[in-house]
């Protein structure tokens, strides 16, 4: 009998050949390498006091939410924190979703559909590249920022709704989106903005409120806001934060959020608590930007605009060299390859934490200095 799955093998030989192979590592409690691979922006998922809102939110509720959201999966730790991170970013009111993937998924599919022209930027997180596939809309991908070409869709359309999808702070790159011409051009359109705040909430804006917030656009009845709690509030799960009505809205037909388990009590308890640690200290987010700047001068890389560096190397094998060599010396670094990036763009995606010592700093300065010469010398071997 042929077996239906060789061809599995074959793929996997070709990522092998072009130095596309992903491998599991599975980390130690303790690694004693200096994390500059983690979203853990503002290095609060070993806060004493987060772990301690996780706690006491299972011994309060118990392990699992026990069910959807609308059956058994919503207590009121959910409503509460909710209401807790709208208010924070400024937006009218917040829904909680098992995950960042899944609130972009659930808010692009109840937003968009049949009739609906939706425009996302070519650089957007892949969760709202597979939100686009989902939605049944006409889409279309424009150039990475490219505000110009949203307003010539936006003009030409046939549809009687739109949707423009675009990430405040890009995942690979670290660049901003521009919010304030996009939103200009949306609504001179009648369209929605959704901005995903996953890489800007908690170092972007006054206190860390996000880019939508800094850009003077928080709680706009016509922006949608959706985040991650995994980054810089050091937990899992997502958020959608907008106006009542859309709330509501994505309650009754957001797929992800009505069949989907609600997010545990752990990661709601730690969530909340990381969230009033950076109300308390409302400087974390620039503690980020600085460490990340002195990374970008110490990498020989223009100044970063968030915690993300990085560093473009270009071939694969050359990129997952040089992060091999970082963890050899101490460093765990990203290292993001096509599909995540473009071919000929393979890089070291490095970033930063609000908690970086100074004397991690002189490590990082010595491995990458020694380790991205070398990778540099060979790209122009």
């Amino acid at each position: 009998m042929t077996d239906p799955l060789n061809w599995l093998d074959e793929r996997a030989e070709e990522r092998v050949r072009a130095g596309l192979r992903r491998e599991l590592r599975a980390r130690a409690p303790q690694t004693g390498l200096i994390d500059l691979a983690s979203n853990d922006y503002l290095g609060l998922s070993k806060h004493p006091d987060v772990i301690a809102g996780a706690i006491e939110a299972v011994r309060t509720w118990g392990t699992g939410s026990t069910g959807s959201r609308l059956v058994t999966g919503t207590t009121t730790a959910h409503e509460q924190f909710e209401a807790e991170l709208a208010e924070f970013v400024g937006a009218e009111a917040g829904l909680v979703f098992a995950s960042g993937y899944a609130a972009n998924l659930g808010a692009v599919t109840a937003l968009a559909g049949r009739g609906t022209l939706v425009v996302s930027d070519a650089a957007s997180h892949a969760s709202l590249v597979d939100a686009c596939r989902l939605s049944r809309a006409r889409v279309e991908i424009v150039p990475h920022r490219d505000v110009a070409a949203v307003e010539r869709l936006l003009g030409a359309r046939t549809e009687q709704r739109a949707l423009v999808l675009t990430d405040s702070v890009f995942s690979a790159d670290g660049d901003l989106a521009p919010l304030a011409e996009l939103h200009r051009v949306t609504r001179a359109h009648g369209a929605v903005l959704l901005v995903d705040e996953a890489h800007g909430l908690g170092v972007r804006g006054d206190s860390g409120r996000g880019l939508v917030h800094e850009a003077g656009l928080a709680g706009e009845p016509d922006i949608v806001v959706t985040a991650t709690l995994s980054k810089a509030l050091a937990a899992q799960g997502g958020a959608v934060l907008a106006t009542g009505r859309v709330r509501a809205h994505l309650i009754d037909t957001a797929r992800t959020f009505i069949f989907d388990t609600g997010l545990a009590p752990a990661a709601v308890g730690a969530a909340g608590a990381a969230l009033r640690l950076l109300r308390e200290d409302p400087a974390l987010g620039g503690r980020v930007l600085a460490r990340a700047t002195e990374i970008a001068r110490i990498a020989g890389v223009p100044q970063p605009d968030s915690a993300v560096v990085s560093v473009v190397l270009g071939e694969p094998q050359v990129a997952y060299e040089a992060a091999v060599a970082c963890r050899e010396r101490g460093l765990s670094v990203g290292c993001f390859r096509p599909p995540t990036v473009p071919e000929g763009t393979s890089r070291l995606r490095i970033t930063a934490r609000a908690d970086l010592t100074d004397a991690e700093m002189d490590v990082i300065a010595t491995v990458l200095t020694d380790v991205l010469a070398d990778a540099r010398q060979e790209v122009a071997a």
